[in-house]
């Protein structure tokens, strides 16, 4: 099929490259030049794993190419719009201008019968709002939600562990699985509804519900295990093995009981907040109140690790080196959006410690926000001399580090006139090291929600 994807970022060079390699005819769109001059150059920018290859691989073979021009997807059978909707600069609703601004350049060029598949994370009624000025052009309007993880968002476009189809169900009174739109759907993603993918043919609000609800659920899963590294805290008692053991009923699970810092990146932080405003436009704010909670316990975990930092330094933390392991929100990216690690820096470094921040891919993206942080890209350099470490994102590369060489390196070029105590500390806000092997190594290892 002829595809058209309108939006260059995270999701849609990804989602463009995936259905190009599918064997569709793809055009991405996106209004910044140099955006899509680097991918037409086969050059991702941003890093995503596996990303790379494959857009390399479709740029080559002819199927994908980009341009800032909308004409292109005049021949397009499906528009797929794939625009971000951040934060609002002036409050804690969803920013949709993006979106209407896709739709009204997109409008022009449709032709009658394409189809114009949503994909962006919208408060619930903007396919009810879009719809008239697609539908004037004789297109049709669906909303089709994206589930992707950063870090896994090759994987998650290709090998979905869902399919949704949000469509009109007031269009001639059919069901909305037997709707032409939902056959077209089908053919475009015929590979992945083959291999028996679940497929959930809904109405437009339905869609958009689902992508902001299962944000607010694991939202709030991450934030009550948080709530309760708090409760640990204070009483002596280990989360981890709390975690451990509630993750064990079946009702439950263990995925995303993980206690830490908290959670950040494009997405949660800014979908729980315009899902939030979105009910309260309903009338409806009682409904989910408790979403305010959940984003107060989030960024209380950022505070605790900042304490924990100045604890540790102490009354002269003006004389300490704090490393800084991490930028990105999440390892496997370079999205530093409302990243709790790149947060954590700029706190202490405002407080006068003195930070030098490291990250695997994230420092570029990092320095274009908050140039004033010390960058290392050598982890080693980075961690020379440090009187504090402190682990805020959990790349593979800093829970692997070995604590023997770790400490010889914090030791190297340590100041001895310091009065920040020795033994050096480690602050694991991830929970992801060893405690027992970093103690036994000289280190004096804090972890979040842990003895």
């Amino acid at each position: 099929m002829r595809i058209s994807v309108v939006g260059c970022g995270y999701l849609g060079a990804v989602h463009a490259a995936a259905m190009a390699s599918i064997g569709h005819d793809v055009v991405g769109i996106d209004v910044d030049p140099e955006k899509i001059a680097r991918l037409g150059r086969g050059e991702p920018p941003f890093h995503e794993p596996g990303f790379d290859a494959l857009l390399r691989e479709q740029v080559e073979s002819g199927r994908l190419r980009f341009t800032t021009d909308f004409a292109e997807a005049r021949a397009a059978d499906v528009h797929f719009l794939a625009v971000g909707t951040p934060q609002a600069r002036d409050g804690r609703a969803a920013d949709v201008s993006y979106v209407n601004a896709a739709v009204a350049s997109l409008a022009p060029v449709l032709r009658p019968g394409a189809v114009v598949a949503g994909k962006s994370t919208v408060p619930v009624g903007t396919a009810a709002r879009l719809a008239p000025a697609v539908e004037a052009a004789g297109a049709t309007l669906v909303w089709n939600p994206e589930f992707l993880r950063e870090g896994f968002a090759v994987q998650d476009t290709l090998e979905p562990d869902r399919l949704v189809y949000g469509i009109n169900h007031a269009v001639d009174g059919r069901a909305p699985e037997e709707s032409p739109e939902a056959r077209i759907l089908d053919e475009v993603y015929a590979p992945i509804v083959g291999r028996g993918t679940p497929r959930i043919v809904t109405d437009w609000a339905t869609a958009e519900l689902v992508k902001v609800s299962a944000n607010a659920f694991l939202a709030t899963k991450i934030s009550f295990i948080n709530a309760m590294a708090e409760i640990a805290e204070a009483t002596g008692a280990d989360v981890t093995t709390l975690a451990d053991a509630i993750g064990m009923d079946a009702r439950i699970g263990r995925r995303f009981l993980n206690a830490g810092v908290g959670f950040g990146g494009g997405c949660l932080p800014k979908d729980i907040r315009a899902f939030g405003a979105r009910a309260e436009e309903l009338g409806l704010g009682a409904s989910v109140a408790f979403l305010k909670e959940i984003d107060a316990i989030n960024m209380r975990r950022r505070d605790r690790v900042v304490d924990l930092v100045l604890y540790a330094l102490g009354p002269r933390r003006h004389e300490g080196r704090v490393t800084v392991l991490g930028l990105a929100f999440k390892p496997d990216s370079d999205d530093v959006r409302d990243s709790p690690a790149l947060d954590v820096a700029v706190r202490l470094k405002g407080l006068g410690v003195h930070v030098v921040a490291t990250d695997p891919e994230a420092i570029e993206n990092a320095r274009a926000r908050h140039p004033q942080l010390e960058y290392v890209a050598d982890t080693q350099e980075a961690l020379a001399g440090a009187d504090v470490v402190v682990l805020v994102t959990e790349w593979r590369e800093f829970r692997e580090l070995d604590p023997a060489a770790t400490l010889a390196l914090a030791s190297d070029g340590a100041s001895t006139e310091s009065d920040v105590p020795r033994p050096p500390v480690v602050i694991d806000g991830r929970n992801v090291l060893d405690p027992v092997a970093w103690r036994a190594a000289g280190w004096d290892y804090r972890g979040m929600g842990r003895p």
